[in-house]
């Protein structure tokens, strides 16, 4: 199976309700056009200037790549970490160039956070779990501000993966379940429960 293939996730049933009138439905296009547009500017913005220290610097720290010219689905190459760390040492042995990441920006961004999984390497501890979801309070809604940049979100992974003695996991998983986005976000939407009713441990932004 392609990693790189894109497994979306089935939607919720709809709750029942009464038709809405057609004010009422164009007003919500309205609202919804509304908020594209400002998720699209901001990508656009943030791409840009991304793009442009990539250009200007011989060794950016990350790099990115749209998926399937999509603005709302990046792929992120994570070029540098710690690089006295346990994960830094495997990639080096194992001649991994980047960790890639994949992002998900939803319809509400920048005012809901992205949806970040790990494609690749598979990664033992480091607060990434099943599917690749990361276990990261900036990625809730709790704790998410519109305010918080891609180029912030991928650091403070950077800093959570070390501080959590992520290594490269070296023999396939145990588990015959699939790696991929929908066991990513299943799992991601069950340790957010835990984490809201005991607390979130995970490295400060301010560590990244």
């Amino acid at each position: 199976m392609n990693m790189f293939e894109r497994d979306g996730v089935s939607p919720a049933e709809a709750a029942v309700s009464l038709p809405a009138s057609p004010a009422a439905s164009a007003l919500a296009s309205k609202k919804a056009v509304g908020a594209n547009d400002v998720r699209m500017r901001r990508l656009m913005k943030e791409l840009k200037e991304i793009q442009r220290l990539q250009e200007h610097r011989p060794n950016p720290v990350f790099t990115v790549d749209l998926v399937n010219d999509n603005l709302f689905e990046w792929h992120v190459r994570l070029h540098q970490i710690d690089p006295e760390s346990e994960l830094a040492a495997d990639l080096r042995e194992l001649s991994i160039p980047n960790i890639l990441l994949h992002l998900v920006f939803p319809e509400n961004f920048p005012f809901a956070p992205p949806f970040m999984r790990v494609i690749e390497p598979r990664i033992e501890k480091g607060f990434v779990m099943e599917g690749g979801a990361i276990c990261m309070e900036l990625l809730t809604p709790r704790g998410w501000a519109s305010a918080y940049t891609v180029e912030a979100v991928v650091m403070q992974f950077a800093a959570s993966v070390v501080k959590g003695q992520g290594r490269v996991a070296r023999v396939p998983p145990r588990s015959s379940r699939e790696f991929s986005r929908r066991r990513a976000e299943e799992a991601f939407r069950s340790l957010v429960k835990t984490h809201d009713k005991y607390g979130w441990v995970t490295p400060a932004l301010s560590d990244g």
